[in-house]
């Protein structure tokens, strides 16, 4: 068969975790909580199963939730979406992601993307013809170039995708930076992916920077977002898209043939838990914690480290344990030492290797000590 995408592998999570389990390893590469859901989310999902709401939701999404969604993000920037024509729930923030980009990327089209990138941009792009244009962050900082970002501007450039906070870096994008890139998009009339899917995950008095606050930037622009991340139930699937209604109009013709709706009782239970804030306004709080705690207990390792600003990984430079390539040091740690993380190289433009791995630290105490004790053996 003639393949769409000959140049994609098995992602690296599925490889790492694989490996994990394969070595009875301490898995803190791919990005999931070991810790247990809130019993009352779980109870509100048993409560919406047993009131029958068990067959297809409507396409765009239980308004309940969409009412909550632009509810929260009216309160937290300041901004009006409509839920009935700017809100569309997804099958994860992956999916949303996909649908903007299926519905707006022609042939030909370029799109300039940051790397080190999570890995399901790139070939979405592909699938429909784009081209990726790859501006590399450099470490340690990952701060953007803007004035490398609008030299990689050509009269095909069709969108540019960003993420913040950013995965795997944890750099949040600032102000300034937003600001650039608004004047930047309007300049050249392109559109936006945002994936702000950390985006209730930031540490020491850090202000996200959501599109939604920029107004000629959120009139182009697909908010894309995770209650995986959110509610700590990444299992569950379920995200969302907030974008102007001539963008969400485009993005719900292929929503109804790509999914069509997603899981009913969880909207439901998710349209309720809303309602208190504290169930994203704490989480912060509750990751720097997790942060924190974590990075007292490598004091002592050998890695170089500079705090994560958001999400809930965190980078650690290897640089003077080992002159081995990223890839290479990752796979060791994990059969020879007992503890899986994610080599960066593979986010970046031509695997280029800054000597970083990356964990995540949505574990439980017991599982970071154990994971910090074997870290500080290296």
């Amino acid at each position: 068969m003639n393949s769409k995408l000959p140049d994609v592998g098995t992602s690296i999570f599925s490889i790492m975790s694989k490996m994990a389990s394969d070595h009875n390893a301490i898995n803190l590469s791919q990005g999931f909580p070991n810790f247990e859901s809130d019993p009352l989310l779980i109870d509100l999902v048993s409560e919406a199963m047993r009131s029958g709401y068990n067959q297809y939701a409507p396409m765009p999404g239980d308004m309940g939730l969409r009412v909550e969604i632009s509810e929260k993000i009216k309160k937290l920037h300041n901004k009006s979406y409509d839920p009935e024509t700017e809100i569309t729930i997804t099958a994860g923030a992956t999916q949303a992601i996909f649908t903007a980009i299926a519905a707006t990327v022609f042939k030909g089209d370029e799109v300039i993307i940051f790397t080190p990138a999570y890995d399901c941009y790139e070939p979405a792009i592909q699938l429909f013809g784009g081209i990726p244009v790859a501006v590399q962050l450099k470490a340690p900082l990952y701060a953007p170039d803007w004035d490398e970002v609008a030299a990689r501007v050509s009269s095909k450039t069709r969108m540019i995708m960003i993420n913040s906070p950013h995965n795997p870096s944890g750099m949040l994008f600032s102000e300034n930076d937003m600001l650039q890139l608004q004047n930047l998009v309007v300049k050249h009339d392109l559109l936006v992916i945002s994936d702000e899917v950390y985006e209730h995950i930031i540490f020491d008095g850090n202000i996200h920077q959501s599109a939604a606050k920029f107004e000629a930037l959120s009139g182009r622009t697909f908010i894309t977002a995770s209650f995986g991340k959110t509610v700590h139930n990444t299992g569950w699937k379920m995200g969302y898209c907030v974008a102007p209604a001539p963008l969400m109009t485009e993005f719900k013709k292929v929503h109804q043939y790509n999914v069509f709706c997603v899981n009913n009782p969880i909207q439901k239970a998710l349209a309720q838990y809303l309602k208190n804030p504290e169930t994203y306004l704490g989480l912060s709080k509750f990751y720097q914690e997790k942060r924190d705690y974590f990075l007292r207990l490598l004091k002592k390792s050998r890695f170089k480290i500079i705090p994560a600003k958001g999400t809930y990984f965190q980078l650690l430079d290897f640089s003077e344990i080992s002159e081995e390539d990223d890839i290479t040091f990752a796979e060791r740690l994990t059969k020879e030492e007992g503890i899986a993380t994610i080599p960066t190289s593979v986010f970046n433009t031509n695997k280029e290797d800054f000597k970083q791995i990356r964990v995540c630290f949505a574990k439980t105490e017991d599982t970071l000590k154990d994971a910090a004790g074997i870290l500080n053996k290296i």
